[in-house]
């Protein structure tokens, strides 16, 4: 990009190989930007973008305006509609008062107490994982270890039996370039669609047998949640369970894969955390910051204003561009370097701010934890097979398709 921006490719090239380079241009010229290709504003500043999360102007609620617009008449995908009628319910989609209410069903399961019940579960699964890698040549880490983790810790808190476990990424994929930004992807609208419906029919069909027989898991919280008190109807159930299934997996394998990549692009950094010389969990929180999976948020303006000198309008499309604010030099010192036991007196963004924080942010800190040491303290030393990087072209999430090490 030149100093005078006119045009940007946000999920261009460059942009998927190093966002925070990328936007990090434009945040240092032109953090407020229009962009024309995609009728979208695009903010790239810590400070900017932490107002914008804390101005009600900035709305949640992208996808009902949607429905309304696109999605309302009689010759309509029906499939296509099922989707976005479930997107509609998912709490991050929503305005107060009813983003509170849904988050509040959900909190209880992953408060820290809740959350920290489950680590020696986590590290006995992750023990488990690790003895199965191949011991020489090549493996897909992502594969092996960063997907299946949160995938089977996520069904299990669900109550999805373990032989139903290997449909789940399937689905996840399927649903993913809709909901994480595949801006170039023609075809998410209809796979989409199709994964949703195949998703919502498994989940109708494990509701139905936790309706008859109840057990101590998360859907059975939330049947019991809707039938006492009316405070969940049937279709917010279902998207609930969805939402958990999707962010409560890829989010995390994202973490994984990407610290285990950038672990092995510092090695002094990987030499450091292998030998217990910084804070696991600090360590964690440097990896969220740096390269974290949360690459931007999507936020819709519900009426005019002045914001930073620029007029948004009603109905007007904003990117919070998160890897740029993580990487603002007027917020953390030295942005660019990789160092694990950072002092950070601003927090960093990787789950957002606000109201809609994220709420499984301890989860995803305790797998993380574990599992991260734990992979490069067990395992010979490995080393990338692609330095570069194999990633999923969408603006939102920041992931790979495959993490390919070979032992050195």
């Amino acid at each position: 990009m030149s100093e005078n921006i006119t045009a940007i490719e946000i999920v261009g090239k460059e942009a998927l190989d190093n966002p925070a380079g990328y936007f990090g241009k434009l945040r240092d010229q032109q953090p407020v930007f229009w962009d024309e290709r995609h009728k979208s504003w695009v903010i790239t500043s810590y400070p900017m973008i932490t107002a914008a999360l804390r101005n009600p102007a900035f709305s949640s609620d992208r996808i009902s305006p949607y429905i309304r617009a696109k999605l309302s008449g009689s010759d309509v995908d029906p499939l296509k509609r099922q989707v976005f009628d479930v997107l509609a319910d998912w709490m991050v989609f929503n305005d107060e008062p009813k983003h509170m209410r849904l988050r509040g069903l959900l909190s209880k399961a992953f408060t820290i107490k809740s959350v920290d019940s489950l680590r020696n579960r986590v590290e006995t699964l992750t023990r488990d994982l690790i003895e199965k890698t191949p011991k020489t040549g090549k493996f897909d880490l992502m594969e092996y270890i960063a997907a299946p983790l949160p995938s089977i810790i996520i069904a299990e808190l669900l109550g999805v039996p373990p032989e139903d476990r290997s449909k789940f990424e399937s689905w996840t994929y399927k649903v993913a370039p809709l909901v994480s930004g595949g801006l170039e992807d023609p075809s998410r609208y209809e796979v989409a669609a199709k994964g949703m419906d195949e998703l919502l029919g498994y989940f109708k069909t494990l509701i139905n047998r936790y309706e008859t027989t109840p057990e101590d898991n998360l859907i059975t919280a939330l049947i019991q949640a809707r039938d006492e008190g009316d405070r969940l109807s049937t279709s917010e159930l279902l998207a609930t369970c969805t939402l958990v299934l999707f962010g409560g997996h890829e989010t995390t394998a994202n973490l994984i894969a990407n610290s285990i990549r950038n672990l092995l692009l510092h090695p002094d950094q990987l030499e450091r955390l292998k030998n217990g010389l910084v804070d696991d969990q600090a360590a964690i929180e440097e990896c969220l910051r740096y390269d974290g999976p949360g690459k931007a948020l999507t936020r819709l303006i519900a009426e005019d204003i002045e914001f930073e000198g620029h007029s948004f309008k009603a109905g007007q499309r904003v990117f919070l561009i998160l890897a740029a604010a993580n990487r603002d030099p007027n917020f953390f010192a030295n942005p660019e370097d990789f160092i694990l036991d950072r002092e950070m007196p601003h927090r960093h963004m990787a789950f957002g701010q606000g109201s809609h924080f994220c709420m499984g942010t301890h989860l995803a800190r305790l797998e993380a934890s574990i599992a991260i040491p734990m992979i490069v303290r067990s395992l010979p030393p490995f080393k990338l097979v692609n330095e570069q990087g194999d990633w999923i072209p969408v603006l939102l999430t920041r992931g790979l398709k495959t993490l390919w090490v070979e032992y050195i």
